[in-house]
């Protein structure tokens, strides 16, 4: 096989476990024959519809396997695959298509009023058309050239200026990925891992769906989380993996069906976005459960760290250790590496690190050491004396919420193109049930009116909805270094929840 990249996986599964089930969704199943066969048919499909080498493929919609079809069939032909976050407002995903040069979207109905406000070449409807268009195509083997050094998708992520960036992440940095997530995590061949977390999100697709698949497991694919449905699922499907954020975690705890569930077929639970709370640590532990937590960043396909579930107590609030094909270092300004209980910024290197932002020559530069080997995370940590890495600060002052990321910077920007706003700062603070939620503080220009709820309004339909910020502060002016940056600081200090308060 010529093709070397992801793309050949589902030929690759089918070879060796044909009759497996690999995809489950909606009470349908399709083995890994299967899920070759439509592969390659949909890979011809878009090659008739004019579908490249080197070509951007995005796809709008919820978790479906269509997703994942195409997905690999992008891979088949070389293209890059662009997953598209289907909570982001048109106006948002717009950008990352003219950014990308998306000549081909494929979207869910469910999203065609989003789709039709987007611009695209070609596209295609996932439904009846889309399974005419498999039906009508071939599926003989398509082995195109791709090496591991290819890039095979773009994966945004708002930058601190408020501008997306597209992670481009190459065949190999998926792959290695999906090898340390195996190694590392203990995955086999009967996995049934149950995907509630978005697949246009690094994690849902990189750290739990691929590694299942390269393992010739079972995905079940779910739109949406409800708990009540994920209880049962785990119960009826027998499910042996999966990954959530903290918030989700606790709100299967909360569900009244939570003492009543059989949960004796998990075997890992993976829990990332945000910190994991001790009492829900504990929650767990006493249903015989112990998660498996990290830390990482869409930049690195996503697996930085690691800490391993016999750790989870004796190492609580730690984010472990680097994944076993991964490097990561706590350094000084200068480079030089910060001594354990030290603060310094975390470096990463290996083959799961992309090789750069998809046009972004300067952000790029910024974003490697000089070298070019290391990552700048932008976030500070230090290490015990057994390596084992805890983050303290993020220099980028980005806010987890529910496990998406929110970029003060973005918010801020929207918040700025108000006719009333003369200046505007965002940061996070704590929130029992999101982890964090936004907090802006606003500077109104003299002589003009606003308030909390017509700020929200205003938002609406410019950023996502779980960017809005969750409570509003009006004051005369903003805090600002000399540089005429905003001291985040001390807006939190100011105007941020009192200790004890």
């Amino acid at each position: 096989m010529r093709n070397q990249g992801i793309g050949s996986w589902p030929a690759r599964r089918a070879r060796k476990t044909p009759e497996r089930i690999a995809i489950e969704h909606d009470n349908d199943q399709w083995t890994y024959r299967d899920l070759n066969d439509r592969v390659q048919r949909l890979a011809h499909a878009l090659r008739r519809l004019g579908v490249a080498r080197g070509d951007r493929v995005a796809y709008l919609g919820p978790n479906h396997p269509a997703f994942l079809e195409t997905f690999f069939a992008a891979g088949v032909l070389g293209a890059i695959f662009v997953p598209l976050n289907t909570r982001l407002a048109a106006a948002e995903l717009s950008v990352q298509l003219a950014d990308a040069g998306v000549g081909t979207l494929v979207y869910d109905p469910r999203l065609a009023a989003v789709a039709t406000e987007l611009t695209a070449d070609r596209t295609v409807v996932v439904g009846d058309g889309y399974e005419q268009l498999l039906a009508a195509s071939e599926s003989t083997p398509i082995d195109e050239v791709v090496a591991h050094d290819d890039p095979c998708i773009i994966m945004y992520t708002s930058g601190t200026t408020g501008t997306p960036k597209g992670a481009v992440l190459t065949h190999g940095n998926i792959t290695w990925n999906a090898v340390n997530v195996v190694v590392d995590s203990d995955l086999a061949g009967d996995e049934v891992t149950l995907i509630v977390a978005p697949l246009f999100h690094t994690a849902g697709l990189n750290m739990n769906c691929l590694p299942t698949l390269l393992k010739g497991g079972r995905v079940v694919l779910e739109a949406a989380f409800d708990p009540g449905r994920v209880l049962r699922l785990v119960e009826q499907r027998r499910i042996t993996l999966m990954f959530a954020v903290p918030a989700m975690f606790n709100t299967l705890a909360a569900h009244p069906r939570w003492p009543e569930t059989d949960l004796s077929s998990l075997r890992t639970i993976m829990c990332g976005g945000a910190p994991v709370p001790e009492a829900t640590i504990h929650t767990y532990l006493k249903r015989g459960l112990a998660f498996v937590q990290g830390y990482g960043m869409t930049e690195a396909s996503p697996g930085v760290l690691l800490l391993d579930r016999s750790q989870v107590l004796a190492k609580a609030g730690s984010a472990g250790v680097p994944h076993f094909f991964t490097d990561v270092r706590v350094t000084n300004p200068d480079l030089t590496d910060a001594k354990p209980g030290e603060k310094g910024e975390v470096l990463v290197a290996g083959p799961n690190v992309m090789p750069g932002y998809w046009q972004r020559p300067e952000a790029n530069a910024a974003a490697f050491t000089d070298d070019g080997v290391w990552f700048h995370s932008g976030d500070v940590a230090v290490t015990d004396e057994d390596g084992y890495v805890y983050l303290v600060d993020r220099v980028k002052d980005m806010i987890i919420s529910g496990g998406e990321n929110i970029y003060p910077a973005e918010v801020e920007k929207a918040l700025a193109e108000h006719p009333a706003v003369l200046d505007a700062g965002v940061f996070g603070v704590p929130d029992e049930k999101w982890g964090e939620v936004g907090c802006a503080v606003v500077v109104l220009t003299p002589g003009q009116q606003a308030d909390a709820d017509g700020l929200r309004a205003f938002l609406q339909g410019r950023i996502a909805k779980y960017k809005i910020p969750a409570s509003f502060r009006f004051v005369d002016e903003l805090p600002r270094s000399g540089a005429g940056k905003i001291l985040k600081n001390r807006l939190r200090e100011a105007y941020g929840p009192r200790p004890g308060g």
